[in-house]
């Protein structure tokens, strides 16, 4: 891509040799922001859920997972920060882009799941409701979210034809899921059980409007993940040009949607505090 090769003269070099110090520079900086942020935000949820989880820790414990998850995310840009002067954490680098591509998604897919099975399929939920069962399905979570991590180390090349079918195919296999998810609570939604009547029908409607609220939340937020890197890779395939200025918007989209969850995390977390607080008093 790059013709500084030629004649570091031209005009067309010093336009390239620009552009590249541009996007090294906005990287290093939401890199950083990522990483200053994002570390003590995730940590601070993460001790929440384990030291002051009001409901214990198994409802919590796919948030639990994912804030892991996060802060494997942010010491991926600290490292990705170390890999433009040290060419020795590159390899670190891509191993642990598969927490990004399939951790993150996977943990909030499975949130999603449970939201649907506790609204649409209560029994079943109830009957895989004990922490076991969650323990099961995270460490599934991990083994192929390391699966990932070691092909993003050993095959995967960033911003490639490959790069781009790995992202697509995940994106609409989790959408799709997430997708089903969200039409079928919102259908239970607009549907009351026998004998509701009163204050069961409406404690009730509020529990299914928090889960479809907390789907589409995470719905979205995984459209602004994906959809930026996809809408890229088609175009470079396509256009056979390959341009980082756009998988550098990929980037910021990816970066800045890993504060969705510790947010709506944080926001439920003191609105039951408040309820609590002004129950007591």
């Amino acid at each position: 891509m790059n013709n500084t090769t030629v004649n570091f003269t031209t005009p067309e070099a010093s336009t390239n040799s620009t552009t590249d110090s541009y996007e090294l520079i906005s990287r290093i900086c939401v890199s950083s922001i990522s990483f200053l942020f994002g570390l003590p935000t995730h940590s601070y949820v993460l001790w929440l859920i384990i030291t002051g989880s009001q409901t214990g820790i198994a409802t919590d414990f796919f948030n639990l997972n994912v804030s892991v998850c996060e802060i494997g995310n942010c010491l991926k840009c600290l490292i990705d920060i170390l890999s433009f002067w040290f060419s020795n954490f590159k390899i670190s680098s891509k191993s642990l882009h598969g927490l990004g591509i399939t951790g993150r998604l996977l943990f909030q897919c499975l949130i999603c799941v449970e939201r649907y099975l506790a609204v649409v399929h209560p029994v079943t939920f109830l009957k895989f409701k004990p922490l076991r069962y969650r323990v099961i399905c995270c460490i599934a979570a991990w083994i192929i979210t390391l699966a990932s991590c070691l092909f993003c180390m050993f095959i995967f090349l960033p911003n490639t034809i490959e790069h781009t079918w790995f992202y697509s195919t995940q994106f609409l296999l989790f959408f799709s899921i997430q997708l089903f998810c969200l039409v079928a609570v919102l259908r239970a939604l607009k549907q009351s059980g026998p004998g509701e009547r009163g204050k069961e029908r409406k404690e009730e409607n509020h529990m299914k409007r928090r889960a479809f609220n907390v789907i589409l939340i995470n719905t979205v937020n995984m459209v602004i993940i994906y959809v930026p890197y996809t809408m890229t890779g088609l175009f470079i395939i396509v256009t056979k040009q390959n341009i980082h200025a756009l998988w550098s918007i990929g980037t910021v989209c990816f970066l800045l949607a890993g504060f969705v969850q510790p947010f709506l995390y944080l926001y439920h977390a003191e609105k039951h505090a408040f309820v609590t607080q002004k129950l007591c008093n």
